[in-house]
């Protein structure tokens, strides 16, 4: 058993002494020093030669014989397993050998550029959209429902309907008809992680390479991301004050679908008139296209009741509606839904099962029981009120720090707004942001969020997108303050009286 002497293991218990063998016979074996045929060591000979008990040997023979390293049978000795062959030498990589190829998807998603990642030091003050605070969260609402979900007897446990619980989604066709004017069946509802998969879905069911989709411009990146990676063409229209310019909606017989936000638009903050919405619900029928309503902030409406749903208003079943509770409870709960045209659900059933089986079923069964409860609705009217007066601690220190011609667009919904500096040109947004930042403050850049560079003979101001949800009013003031010192540094800024 020379071939096996080794500096006497540690006592540091069975398993520690079990490993240590095993890692041990392991390389002698890999080495050659143990050839094939050759026999081990009986159990009781190398636990009395290593100073450990029988049952830690035998532990470590029965690993290397799963492992197939040796062999074991009932009445015979250990021996080792056929010839290993040792690990080739990796060839010489050659320049002229192309890589393992990606898909058409992977290369175009491989060159996408997509929004920065939060940082991992978290700013002092972050105006970053998506945010919300966390101290608004319904903890004791949503701790009392979530426990009840995990006390409630089940069965077993095995995977879930793809389209979601059916105590969510029950409670959901009844919350969408009284918050968003929106009626439809429960089983037209597929719930899914957040809006992004929702979209995701849209995109890949839809759309083919050599389709074409029509985009606000400008829109959400994430969006427009998801379409461009099915390889369809995109066609950007432009929006004004009230939304996407349906005047300007393309002839182009290729375009399968529309996506807008026709409640609060993103980022620019318009509302979609009735005008305009009959005029691409009719565009959509002639086309036999999609429309994706993102209604994602849609609930925050100040002054008045939030804007009925488009999906309310579409006699044709051309509208696919997308909801979230990422800006009422958390985007980190990732829970959202489709609410979609009838022919449609078994293809997005389908899809949603191969994509990831379900969403998770507990957080379903919580969210459900806080809308009938009624809690889910309080809690999102409190969070109105809340966010308004965020909101006008914004457009206060607006007006009180900046430069007079600063303007604030999309302020009346939503939880965010974006902020026009006519005085600086697009090209100067990065260079504001980047030093608000060394500041400690986060704010975005708007021109990422066109599709198209503005014309020439056209000057687009510079703008940065403001979230305020997670801010406190304090924070807001302050933040405004040190953008407003860090904009009077900079080329062609006028100074704020």
């Amino acid at each position: 058993m020379d071939q096996l002497r080794t500096p006497s293991p540690r006592r540091t218990g069975a398993t520690g002494a079990g490993r240590r063998i095993c890692e041990l016979l392991r390389a002698r074996i890999v080495d050659g020093t143990l050839g094939p045929g050759a026999r081990v060591p009986s159990t009781r000979a190398l636990a009395a030669e290593l100073g450990v008990s029988r049952t830690t040997v035998t532990a470590a023979y029965e690993q290397l014989a799963a492992e197939g390293f040796i062999v074991t049978s009932a009445g015979r000795a250990a021996r080792v397993a056929a010839p290993m062959r040792p690990a080739a030498a990796p060839a010489p990589v050659r320049s002229a050998r192309p890589a393992p190829s990606l898909s058409d998807f992977g290369r175009r998603v491989e060159k996408m550029v997509l929004s920065a990642l939060p940082a991992a030091e978290p700013l002092r003050i972050d105006f970053l959209y998506g945010a919300v605070a966390s101290r608004d969260f319904p903890v004791l609402a949503w701790r009392r429902a979530y426990q009840a979900a995990l006390l409630s007897h089940q069965h077993s446990l095995y995977y879930a309907a793809p389209e979601g619980d059916e105590s969510l989604r029950r409670a959901l066709q009844g919350y969408l008809a009284r918050a968003r004017g929106l009626r439809c069946d429960a089983g037209q509802i597929v719930v899914v992680h957040g809006s992004q998969q929702a979209i995701d879905l849209c995109a890949r069911v839809l759309l083919d390479p050599g389709d074409a989709f029509v985009f606000e411009d400008p829109g959400y990146l994430m969006a427009r991301r998801c379409f461009e990676a099915t390889g369809a063409t995109l066609l950007a229209v432009p929006v004004d004050a009230n939304g996407i310019d349906t005047a300007r909606l393309p002839r182009d017989e290729r375009a399968r679908l529309a996506y807008v936000t026709p409640s609060h638009q993103f980022p620019l903050g318009g509302t979609l008139p009735v005008g305009r919405r009959q005029e691409l619900l009719q565009w959509a029928q002639r086309h036999r296209a999609w429309v994706i309503e993102d209604d994602y902030d849609g609930e925050f409406r100040y002054g008045q009741r939030p804007i009925d749903a488009l999906q309310s208003i579409d006699t044709e079943g051309r509208v696919i509606y997308v909801g979230t509770f990422s800006k009422a409870l958390s985007p980190q709960l990732r829970l959202g839904y489709l609410v979609l045209p009838a022919e449609l659900v078994p293809a997005f059933r389908q899809a949603k099962r191969l994509s990831d089986r379900h969403a998770p079923v507990l957080e379903q069964r919580a969210l459900a029981s806080l809308i009938d409860s009624g809690a889910y609705e309080r809690h999102v009217r409190r969070l109105r009120r809340e966010n308004e007066r965020r909101r006008a601690a914004l457009l206060d220190a607006v007006a009180r720090h900046l430069p007079q011609d600063s303007r604030v667009v999309g302020a009346a919904a939503g939880l965010h707004v974006v902020l026009c500096l006519p005085f600086l040109r697009p090209q100067d947004e990065l260079a504001l942001a980047a030093a608000a930042r060394e500041r400690g403050v986060g704010v975005y850049p708007v021109s990422p969020l066109f599709a198209k560079p503005p014309p020439r003979k056209r000057h687009r101001p510079a703008g940065l997108v403001l979230g305020y949800a997670s801010l406190t009013g304090e924070q807001i003031q302050r933040g405004v303050s040190i953008l407003a010192e860090v904009m009077a540094g900079m080329p062609g800024a006028p100074i704020a009286e």
